[in-house]
Order: structure tokens, then sequence, then C-alpha cells
């Protein structure tokens, strides 16, 4: 029930609320491993080349850097969190496409997820630095760790598509 491409979808879509190019850069990587029949002649085949996977890291890693600095904008401004909400609605309908599911289907609940991984990572955040010694930007590179961990953990071995 786990691995199934709702559940899938809301879990990644969770990570990409938490950063927004990290939930692209995971799927990206786990497709080129493991390319999808279903996406090689789809308008999303490109999500699974070697070149896309490299340039998702990258941005993932900046953006993983760049949350560190002072003067971010907070993650549920209107624009940063359609950003997120974006992230979240590609890779749900990336997931559903490869499971012979709903385009649409898997962008709403990908984006979904992203809206609510995105306050729930802001109140957990604002949690830790204000109840523990957790300070910045210790407590952003704690959610960068459990950023790739959770979304490592949504895929794992259920590969989409398999």
């Amino acid at each position: 029930m786990a691995s199934s491409p709702f559940w899938q979808t809301l879990g990644l879509g969770a990570v990409a609320g938490m950063r927004s190019m990290t939930a692209p850069a995971l799927l990206s990587s786990a497709l080129r491993h493991h390319p999808s029949g279903r996406l090689a002649h789809s308008a999303l085949g490109w999500l699974q080349t070697p070149a896309a996977a490299n340039a998702l890291k990258a941005l993932a890693g900046a953006e993983m850097a760049s949350d560190k600095l002072p003067n971010m904008p907070d993650r549920t401004a209107p624009p940063v969190l359609a950003g997120r909400a974006l992230s979240g609605a590609l890779i749900g309908a990336v997931l559903y496409k490869t499971n012979r599911g709903s385009l649409l289907k898997g962008a709403v609940v990908g984006s979904l997820g992203a809206v609510a991984g995105s306050f729930a990572a802001l109140y957990l955040r604002k949690l830790a630095t204000q109840r523990t010694p957790l300070k910045e930007p210790w407590a952003g590179l704690v959610e960068d760790v459990l950023t790739v961990a959770t979304g490592k953990a949504v895929l794992g071995r259920h590969q989409p598509g398999h």
C-alpha cells in the first residue's frame, strides 16, 4: 500500500514542499537508472535523461545552499509556494504516468503534497530553532538531510513504474 502511486506521489510531493528541486532531482536520478518505457515517447521523457538528472542535482544543491542565506523569502510566500506546488505537480504527473494513471490526478496529488509539506516543514523548522539548541544555519542543514533521506525512502525499492 505504501508503494502505491498515490502514497509515493503524496510523499515525494511533501519532499518538494521541503526543497522544491530535491524531489525532481531524486525522481530524475531514479528514472535515469530505471527508465520507464511509459515516459520514453512522452513530453516528460526528458526527466529520465542523464543531462536532466545532473542538472536537477546541481539545482537542488544550489537551492540547499541558498536556503541558508538570511534574506531568503519564506517558503510559504505566494511565489515560492507556487514554485513548490509546480514541482510537486511535475513529480506527481510523472509518477502517475509511469503507473498508467491520470497525469492530472498525479499533478493534483503531488501539488497538494508539496503545499502541505511546505507548511509542515516551516512549522517544524521554526519549532526546532525555538525549542532546541539547534539554530540556523544548522536547522536548515538538518532539514536538507531529512529531505534527501525522506525522498530516498519514499522512492525506496519501489522505483517509478515498477
